[in-house]
């Protein structure tokens, strides 16, 4: 869903007349939160709103908070990714392109793991967790941890935040062509 250009505050919860009905989710709220747009940003708030709160990046949310890109709101159990949009003012660079870097065979694998939830091309998909990579691939999560740390260092993400590295891991993986749409049927 893209959010609306207008300045009207955009309603979450499970009721019909909510802007973002999530009526299949007994956990939310009929009311639950808010998004607001102030400037070029959007916030969350919860201003008590709803009974069982609203988490950003795993952090229960008190009062209001600026979204970045990234960022995973969750409203009871479901969990809502922010991905904001390229701003107005973004030059166009001609004749660059991202190159994937050489990959072992289990890297690949980990990769295509992480990138799953992508596969339908949604826009509100989030990475695979490290239990859900490691299940897939009958490895430890401590195993998944390792070749993550190095898949970050390959990628050039390292530094990013904790809450930005899987996402932009995983968009980085589909732009350069690291894994590509035949790697979810394998």
């Amino acid at each position: 869903m893209t959010l609306p250009d207008g300045w009207q505050p955009t309603i979450v919860g499970r009721g019909m007349s909510c802007d973002v009905c999530l009526g299949w989710d007994e956990k939310v709220s009929r009311v639950h939160a808010q998004l607001e747009r102030l400037g070029d940003d959007w916030t969350v708030g919860d201003d008590g709103l709803s009974r069982n709160g609203t988490f950003v990046n795993g952090e229960r949310l008190v009062g209001r908070h600026r979204l970045s890109d990234g960022d995973v709101m969750r409203c009871g159990k479901t969990s809502i990714a922010y991905r904001a949009p390229a701003p107005a003012t973004a030059s166009t660079v001609i004749g660059t392109s991202l190159v994937a870097p050489a990959l072992s065979d289990a890297q690949r694998r980990v990769l295509v793991a992480l990138c799953r939830p992508y596969r339908g091309g949604g826009g509100y998909a989030t990475p695979a967790t490290n239990r859900q990579i490691a299940d897939e691939l009958v490895l430890s999560v401590e195993a998944v941890k390792t070749h993550l740390r190095s898949l970050f260092q390959r990628f050039g993400v390292e530094d990013l935040p904790q809450n930005v590295k899987r996402t932009r891991l995983a968009e980085l993986a589909l732009q350069t062509g690291a894994i590509n749409a035949r790697d979810f049927e394998a």
